[in-house]
């Protein structure tokens, strides 16, 4: 089987990069959309040469990697990669248009950021996601949440998001033919929520809330520019070489997406842009109910419930790190989509005292029982911090093995 990939954004490239080491397909066909600099000689150079990961060479095979880009020919678009055929199309960039049929894809991941509602048909102006299947593609898996335009729209019934190893086993290959591969922030907490909840259960998570310390993105400025007409968030167009500067994330809404057991618990989610580029950071704070005063939840039993996971249902996936990292750590790791720093994990227990007369739901004779006293429930508030490499080791690897997984589903 053949494998698109639509766009060379960052995601893209390291799709790329991610297959050519996988070798699952017998081609990668990447649509490009339009000519690079002087040629195909210079499309490959930016295939080859990374400023965060290094040379592909290099990354394939260690210090004996040289270079493993041959048998580049500029008028068929062609060229080997490791021994893996690539083809470069460089004429669509509207879905429908892509030439996926005449080239024998039924499979292609989206990643430009651009096409991202599910809604939208086919051959809507302007291009859509669904303009995939209109060019002859049978599946295709989308690298970012969904997004839809028209709020009160529900997704469509053959959509669907998934995160590998969370919920791919909901995945109905007869039904589902739009895949959302979530975001890398939703990757990494659904793997920091769900052995949580595993253990735990939804009802003993009074809250939660997290703050994704996250590496700047090719959204930003290099430097400070005037904000487009109409642009309500003035730090977007501020330099992202030079500020910490405050944003939004999607997290929160795609979680309950991929845990729909999230929708019990209170959960608020925040993102803060830094100047690295990549190794993000998610600081995850929890409440529980805890047992009694004499028993409290503690960070233990805590990291407890993640070292068993990483050792069994959530490997290789997860990871629970007893060592002092740092997010240059993280870059490149393999595999993980959440690194658990253990040696920060901290607990602290304390009482939540409640007037019975201001709980709702509660009977006239749990009222008159309890009278004026004053109630006290133990809560535990834990801290949980975990990375993850935002673009290649945690989320371009997890999105690599779905669309494996997806591919194996349409044999």
């Amino acid at each position: 089987m053949k494998i698109g990939i639509n766009g060379m954004g960052r995601i893209g490239k390291l799709s790329v990069w991610n297959h050519v080491a996988k070798k699952h397909f017998s081609e990668i066909v990447v649509n490009v959309g339009r000519e690079v600099g002087r040629g195909l000689s210079d499309l490959l150079q930016t295939v080859e040469k990374d400023s965060t990961f290094g040379h592909l060479g290099v990354w394939l095979h260690g210090y004996h990697g040289g270079r493993v880009i041959e048998n580049m020919d500029e008028v068929a678009g062609t060229a080997t990669i490791d021994g893996v055929p690539v083809r470069f199309l460089r004429n669509h960039r509207n879905p429908q248009d892509i030439q996926w049929r005449q080239h024998g894809v039924s499979l292609v991941v989206d990643c430009t950021g651009v096409f991202m509602d599910p809604t939208v048909a086919g051959n809507a102006a302007g291009g859509a996601l669904r303009g995939h299947l209109e060019a002859g593609a049978t599946k295709v898996i989308l690298s970012a949440p969904f997004k839809i335009k028209n709020k009160g729209q529900p997704i469509p019934e053959d959509a669907t998001t998934v995160v590998l190893g969370i919920n791919d086993a909901d995945l109905d290959p007869g039904r589902h033919h739009v895949i959302s591969s979530a975001s890398c922030t939703t990757t990494c907490l659904a793997f920091m929520m769900k052995p949580l909840l595993d253990y735990f259960g939804a009802n003993r998570i009074l809250s939660a809330s997290m703050v994704t310390v996250h590496a700047a993105t090719p959204s930003q400025k290099v430097l400070d520019s005037v904000p487009k007409t109409g642009a309500s968030d003035l730090r977007k167009t501020r330099s992202v070489m030079n500020n910490i500067i405050l944003t939004t994330t999607g997290a929160a809404n795609t979680l309950r997406l991929v845990l729909p057991e999230m929708a019990h618990i209170g959960f608020m989610a925040e993102s803060v842009r830094i100047p690295t580029s990549t190794g993000s950071l998610i600081v995850l704070t929890l409440n529980f109910q805890s047992e009694s005063q004499d028993k409290p939840l503690d960070r233990e039993q805590i990291l407890d419930v993640y070292r068993r996971a990483a050792q069994g249902t959530y490997n290789p996936w997860l990871e629970c790190s007893e060592e002092q990292n740092v997010s240059s750590d993280i870059i490149g790791y393999p595999h993980k989509a959440a690194v658990i720093e253990a040696q920060e994990t901290h607990t602290r227990t304390g009482f939540v005292t409640l007037d019975p007369h201001h709980i709702a739901g509660l009977g006239a004779e749990a009222r008159q029982a309890i009278g004026d006293a004053a109630l006290k429930i133990p809560v535990t508030q834990a801290t949980i911090f975990g990375w993850y490499d935002n673009e290649l080791g945690s989320y371009a690897h997890l999105l690599g093995e779905l669309t494996v997984r997806v591919s194996r589903q349409m044999v």
